[in-house]
């Protein structure tokens, strides 16, 4: 399912990293970088709420409102029940819209919000999701104390929040299509292996998306995937080649792009549900603002399996929802 919209804008962000993020290749362009996991609090699950209810307040300072002049806040994050947004929600006390789709949740919350304002339903919202190394490793393998090996397969959860302010006030990022994905399954059952898992939920999107809009790929400047990592970067593009006949030549992943995988230990690169946002957010949107980048189509991908279902030996499903962005010249 394909929307069009008019009216609806991105007018602001803010994005937060920890220090793995802070030592790659975009950190100038994150708005502000912790140099540990913990920012202050006793877990790692009470740091991952702190530095998402952190990156609202930042927003709020930005665009110099406060959680009072705010009709709607939807978030998402890795953790069970998303207790990382909903934690923050309760500090916040703005209405909220609590979403899962794992590491696609970022680009869900931004359709959501931008059909309720194409609707007039609401005047503003803004959107956010978080994610924790520490926090997802605990959760969905094993406690980093335990030092256990991985495969080169494994990606590397980002530490980070960002949010995104969106209204029908005209600014310099326009939301101008969106895609909901449809879940996928081709029967992989090791979660070490999310890019395989993940490529063919991003291909089907994006072929439907091109459909729906009679779209040539050539349309947009650059295509952005979220996050495959480099083996599954490589894999999205043979398989769009063999099951569509579509060659991504502009195309990048923002799993390779957050972090330098050459000198920092992780693995095939990031993944979390802050992993697509923090890069486009910051640097894509820069590019963008400086007219080197005008149409855009980010595609963020979710892993939908849970501990219990991979412990059961079951196959992994996976979804990818697509959203253009249009520079406004």
């Amino acid at each position: 399912m394909t929307f069009k919209y008019d009216n609806v804008y991105i007018n602001e962000v803010s994005t937060i990293t920890g220090p793995y993020e802070k030592k790659g290749p975009l950190s100038n362009y994150f708005d502000k970088s912790y140099d540990d996991f913990y920012f202050g609090k006793n877990t790692w699950e009470e740091a991952e709420s702190k530095i998402l209810e952190d990156s609202v307040d930042l927003l709020l300072n930005k665009i110099s409102k406060t959680k009072f002049d705010i009709d709607l806040f939807i978030s998402g994050d890795l953790l069970n029940q998303i207790t990382a947004s909903n934690f923050a929600a309760n500090n916040l006390k703005i209405p909220y819209l609590g979403i899962y789709s794992a590491c696609a949740s970022s680009v869900e919350g931004l359709i959501i919000a931008s059909n309720m304002l194409e609707a007039n339903q609401i005047k503003n919202c803004i959107c956010s999701v978080s994610s924790h190394n520490n926090a997802a490793e605990k959760q969905f393998r094993y406690p980093v104390e335990y030092g256990g090996p991985k495969p080169k397969t494994t990606t590397f959860t980002t530490t980070g929040a960002a949010s995104a302010y969106l209204s029908r006030e005209k600014s310099k990022i326009k939301v101008e299509s969106a895609t909901i994905g449809i879940v996928n399954d081709l029967g992989i059952k090791d979660a070490y292996q999310m890019g395989a898992v993940m490529a063919p939920a991003i291909a089907d999107t994006i072929n439907r998306h091109l459909k729906d809009l009679k779209r040539d790929i050539n349309y947009y400047d650059i295509i952005l995937s979220g996050d495959l990592g480099i083996y599954g970067k490589a894999i999205l593009k043979d398989y769009m080649k063999i099951e569509y006949g579509i060659e991504l030549n502009k195309y990048e992943d923002t799993a390779c792009m957050i972090y330098d995988l050459d000198k920092q230990p992780v693995y095939s690169g990031g993944s979390g549900p802050a992993c697509a946002p923090l890069v486009t957010y910051s640097y894509i949107f820069d590019l963008m603002k400086k007219k080197k980048l005008t149409k855009v189509l980010l595609v963020a991908t979710g892993s939908l399996h849970s501990t219990t279902s991979v412990n059961e030996k079951r196959s992994i499903p996976s979804i990818a929802h697509a959203i253009s962005l249009e520079a406004i010249i």
